[in-house]
């Protein structure tokens, strides 16, 4: 090869390599739901961390906030995901009209919402079930004792809690209380598996989120989804605002893992 066809190979490659470099992957969300709503900030939250990721992967996180009134008006093809505090009845109407892309249900606990099985909804919030069987446990450990169930604390520290509450505190200047942990929580799978596996159609990112997810959520169990949709999550137990426990209560539960939280089947 000529010096000449040698030098213009050269500076080919190096130009690809440069192009390559710089690529960057678009992964686009869409909120649903009232603006001020406390699930918001966690999405916003999970947006934030995912960009930070993404800027060593070649991934740009971008997210678009819809009102529900709204829905009728957009086309939800290019989403990875939507994420919607919604009733029942609006996330179903919205689930059925895209049933190859995840829904991610922030909000609604409704224990008939997670009996109906919609192949497309993911509930990030726990049902009215598997708080009222978190206090079902506590009630044996703890006879007459007054708590709440909830998905998360402001004060948990356990599994790296107090820095994802430290770090959510410093950029909004409030509590994440339940529904901001969903919202972040649903962000935050969805990226790692976009960055774990570079899928960034919804219908595969559907795929891999009911069949093959592992979470840690900052609660320190491998979380996944049942067939009724529903993420595993453990329980926090909250008396006077302050952390008592977590269910599932060892010694209690039955069975004695995360499956005794809850409608298991459809």
């Amino acid at each position: 090869m000529s010096l000449k066809k040698s030098g213009y190979l050269f500076c080919v490659l190096f130009l690809s390599s440069i192009n390559i470099a710089n690529a960057v992957t678009e992964v686009d969300f869409i909120y649903i739901g009232d603006s001020e709503h406390d699930s918001l900030l966690g999405v916003k939250q999970g947006i934030d961390e995912a960009n930070l990721q993404g800027e060593f992967l070649g991934q740009k996180y971008n997210l678009e906030i819809v009102s529900k009134e709204k829905i009728e008006e957009y086309d939800f093809s290019k989403y990875i995901a939507i994420l919607t505090s919604l009733d029942s009845k609006q996330l179903i109407s919205l689930a059925k009209q895209l049933n190859n892309t995840p829904v991610f249900n922030l909000t609604d606990e409704s224990d008939d919402l997670r009996r109906n099985c919609i192949a497309n909804i993911l509930h990030i919030a726990p049902s009215n079930k598997m708080k009222s069987d978190a206090l079902k446990q506590l009630e044996i450990k703890k006879p007459a004792s007054k708590a709440n169930a909830q998905a998360w604390h402001y004060s948990f520290v356990k599994f790296a809690a107090r820095d994802l509450n430290k770090r959510f505190k410093k950029n909004f200047q409030v509590k994440m209380n339940d529904h901001s942990w969903a919202g972040w929580a649903a962000v935050k799978m969805t990226s790692d598996t976009v960055a774990r596996t570079q899928i960034t159609s919804p219908d595969d990112m559907l795929k891999y989120l009911k069949n093959e997810l592992t979470f840690d959520g900052q609660k320190g169990s491998d979380m996944n989804f049942r067939v009724t949709g529903q993420l595993r999550q453990l329980i926090i137990l909250v008396e006077n605002d302050k952390i008592i426990t977590e269910a599932p209560i060892r010694g209690i539960a039955k069975p004695p893992s995360l499956d005794s939280l809850g409608i298991l089947e459809c």
